[in-house]
Formats: C-alpha cells, sequence, structure tokens
C-alpha cells in the first residue's frame, strides 16, 4: 500500500470512530460533508440550530528542502502550545498588574489633586469672609499712631 492510502484508511477509521460515538452518545445525526469532515447538527441556548464542524487530517509534516517531509511530531507541538499559552497568560497577568499600579497611581493623583481643590476653596471663602468683615476700631493702629510710633513699636 502507498503511503497515501495508509493515511486514507487511518483517517477513515477516525471518522467512523468519531461519526458512530457522537451518533450514539448524543443521540444526533452526524453527517459526512467531505472526506476528512463531519458535520453535526445542534442547538444554542436560545435555541437556534447551529452545525459544529470536526475535521480529521493526518499531518505530514514540514518541508525539509530535501523533496520530502520532516515527520510531524504532536508531542513537540502540543508542548510549543502549551509554552505559547503560559506565555500569553503571563503578558495578561503582567498587563493587569501594570493596569492596577496605574488606576492606583492615578487614584493618588485625583486624590491629592481634590485636596488641593478643597484648601484653594476653603482659602477663597477665608479671603471672602476677611474682605466681608468690617476691621474693628480695637484692631486698627494705624489711625492711632504714626507710621514712625508704629515702627517703634514693632522693635
Amino acid at each position: 500500500m502507498t503511503k497515501a492510502q495508509l493515511e486514507t484508511m487511518l483517517r477513515n477509521k477516525f471518522l467512523s470512530f468519531v461519526s458512530d460515538t457522537i451518533s450514539q452518545e448524543m443521540e444526533t445525526d452526524v453527517l459526512a460533508v467531505s472526506a476528512s469532515e463531519l458535520a453535526i447538527p445542534c442547538l444554542d441556548a436560545e435555541g437556534n440550530e447551529k452545525f459544529v464542524l470536526i475535521k480529521i487530517s493526518i499531518p505530514r509534516g514540514t518541508r525539509n528542502g530535501q523533496g520530502g517531509y520532516d515527520p510531524y511530531d504532536g508531542y513537540a507541538v502540543a508542548e510549543d502550545y502549551r509554552i505559547d499559552l503560559e506565555e500569553k497568560a503571563q503578558k495578561k497577568a503582567d498587563a493587569e498588574a501594570k493596569k492596577r499600579a496605574k488606576i492606583a497611581k492615578d487614584q493618588k493623583v485625583r486624590e491629592e489633586k481634590a485636596a488641593l481643590a478643597e484648601a484653594n476653596k476653603n482659602l477663597k471663602e477665608l479671603r471672602k469672609i476677611k474682605l466681608a468683615k468690617p476691621e474693628e476700631e480695637g484692631d486698627d493702629y494705624s489711625k492711632e499712631y504714626a507710621p514712625h510710633e508704629l515702627t517703634d513699636m514693632l522693635n
């Protein structure tokens, strides 16, 4: 048998197994839509009809440049996928930590600005009160004493 015939037999064996298993376990039709694909009708959460498409393939591997293929290594591909998922999860965690730090920093800046605005508001209120309040007669020494006498008093 040729390599292509062996791969076709293996693919058909898995297609038959998957089709029979799904038909029996889920009590639904499994439709062959191509030599390597099965479509399974199902309902989504809202009751709409959808299809699940399952493709069975026998990968040959990567071309080696010498007119052939390097064999496909599913274990290495699975390990690469696992590493890729871990890297993505780490990047996501780092981005979340960076985002939380920025939010905390921004919150602190907003609180400082609010405190400064409140202090400025209070200062303006004090100035308004002071400007609106007539000075008491006893506090204005400039009317009682000449400027040189006030200077002497301070010294």
